[in-house]
């Protein structure tokens, strides 16, 4: 009975879930794109992404400035983000470094779809008697 205790209480500290990969996916997609614009806009093939495309290459060419900042804002979004889930993971009781670590890392690749992931956690609460 200690030991099944002990166990739950361990997976509680260590808990950890992934991503959609769906949303992972799109996140992966939508960064790397923007990352493409930023710093390549030149190899991006306008004609070849239809109303994406367009759109696109009329940012590129009027708002680039607007397009570098948002960029290197979309990143600091994400940092704090990923400090934010380890404040989160305190609060909820999750001590387990790799578990933060790993909080920590898909928070700040992936932003809200993983932190939401931690926000709707809710940990089971040790009866004390």
């Amino acid at each position: 009975m200690v030991v099944a205790m002990s166990e739950a209480r361990r997976d509680a500290t260590a808990y950890f879930r992934a991503a959609s990969p769906w949303l992972s996916l799109v996140t992966a997609l939508g960064l790397g794109y923007f990352t493409w614009v930023v710093f390549w806009p030149q190899n991006i093939p306008y004609q070849s992404l239809g109303p994406l495309g367009s759109f696109t290459k009329y940012l590129v060419d009027h708002h680039h400035t607007l397009l570098r900042n948002g960029y290197w804002l979309a990143w600091l979004i994400h940092l704090g983000e990923s400090f934010y889930a380890m404040v989160l993971c305190k609060h909820k009781g999750i001590t387990d470094g790799q578990a933060r670590l790993l909080w920590f890392l898909q928070t700040f690749l992936l932003g809200f779809s993983s932190l939401s992931i931690l926000v709707a956690y809710r940990p089971k609460r040790q009866k004390h008697n």
